[in-house]
């Protein structure tokens, strides 16, 4: 039998001061000792005015890893009534792992130490934080777990540190001569990504006293049998298709910045909304009551406020024109933190002091990978004293 599931707290870990537009290149590093073309013109357009990072701004070297910023948010639910030693399942998704293999959330419980449990990895881009949390609920859900915590984290700064680009750019010193920069879809990602991790702590019934957000539902949808790949990394495009790094050695990997996270933006400008929005709506409006008239809060994850008119256009056009008023986003202040940024956006609302009773929450999470989307469903509930 599925019982409900509340979200009952929630936690959030920015590393460092925020940092500047100014101060970004500073911190990642000039590529071949030049500053970057794109730089200016792609955070005009993004509209994040600061955001966070794992580099300490006295050593210029990373501070914390992935799985340490995890742990720290994770760290933040407890709390009377829940001390790690009580944890179930841990389910934690990252784009961004210290490594290739072990999994990621088993990093994150070993940085823990809280006694064994199930412990669960998801994987892929800005998506994985609400797999991350969607298995976490079913297995409450189902009555596999009594509790669980999910989490969703990046630490995109240290891939994208000057450093890492240097080999393709002394490789590419002739053809850099007449066009001093290294390729844009890398170099465009460098100002759009930063760092942080969130993380919330699920169960059966609602917090004693104090508010709690019922998990209604949550839908999502892959395009992948349509699309292909916009946004990779570990990889190079042949011919339309992904090579993935071990078909190169070494030197080729570092030459082609193979590491780098990549994007092509003019397939995502013209299909990002066309698809995550719109296409995913039309299936899940099929199925799911969802009507203005009933949306308090609108939460979505987007990655530039370039794209924020444009989504207001897809929702009207499937009937849902959501006013803006009721949008909530920290998009300029915390800055594009991938798989950790629903569960930012939520730690933000959710402890402000902002919501009420009866309130219903519709959160948006789309992934450009090979373009991917979700939404989520959520109800206020318990009182606000």
């Amino acid at each position: 039998m599925v019982q409900p599931v509340y979200i009952n707290r929630i936690s959030a870990c920015l590393p460092h001061e925020p940092v500047g537009n100014e101060q970004m290149e500073t911190r990642l590093g000039l590529v071949g000792g030049k500053p970057s073309r794109a730089r200016k013109l792609v955070l005009r357009r993004n509209g994040i005015q600061q955001r966070h990072y794992v580099i300490d701004p006295v050593t210029g070297e990373p501070s914390m890893n992935n799985a340490q910023i995890s742990a720290e948010a994770v760290r933040g639910l407890v709390a009377p009534g829940f001390a790690l030693e009580d944890l179930d399942c841990l389910v934690a998704g990252t784009s961004s792992p210290d490594q290739v293999m072990p999994g990621h959330a088993v990093m994150v419980h070993g940085e823990l130490g809280n006694p064994a449990c199930e412990v669960t990895t998801t994987a892929g881009i800005c998506l994985c934080g609400v797999t991350a949390l969607k298995y976490a609920w079913m297995s409450v859900a189902s009555g596999e777990s009594r509790n669980a915590v999910a989490c969703g984290s990046e630490v995109a700064s240290t891939l994208m540190m000057a450093r890492n680009f240097n080999a393709e750019y002394e490789s590419r010193v002739e053809e850099l001569e007449s066009h001093p920069e290294i390729a844009f879809e890398k170099d465009f990602l460098r100002w759009m990504l930063s760092d942080g991790a969130g993380a919330v702590w699920l169960q059966g019934q609602p917090n004693a006293s104090g508010l709690s957000l019922r998990i209604d539902w949550i839908d999502i949808f892959s395009f992948a049998d349509q699309m292909p790949a916009c946004m990779y990394a570990g990889a190079e495009m042949v011919e339309g298709r992904l090579t993935g790094w071990s078909h190169y050695d070494a030197d080729e990997r570092n030459r082609r910045s193979l590491m780098a996270i990549k994007q092509d933006v003019k397939l995502l400008n013209d299909n990002i909304v066309r698809v995550t929005v719109e296409e995913t709506l039309k299936r899940i409006m099929a199925r799911r009551e969802l009507r203005v008239a009933d949306i308090d809060h609108f939460l979505p994850h987007y990655s530039s406020d370039f794209f924020r008119e444009r989504l207001a256009e897809g929702l009207a056009n499937v009937d849902l024109p959501i006013p803006q008023e009721r949008w909530f986003t920290n998009l300029t202040s915390k800055g594009n933190t991938g798989a950790a940024s629903i569960f930012i956006i939520l730690e933000e609302l959710f402890n402000g002091g902002r919501l009420r009773s009866g309130e219903r929450l519709l959160c948006y999470v789309p992934e450009s990978g090979r373009f991917s989307s979700a939404f989520m469903h959520l109800t206020v509930v318990g009182d606000e004293a």
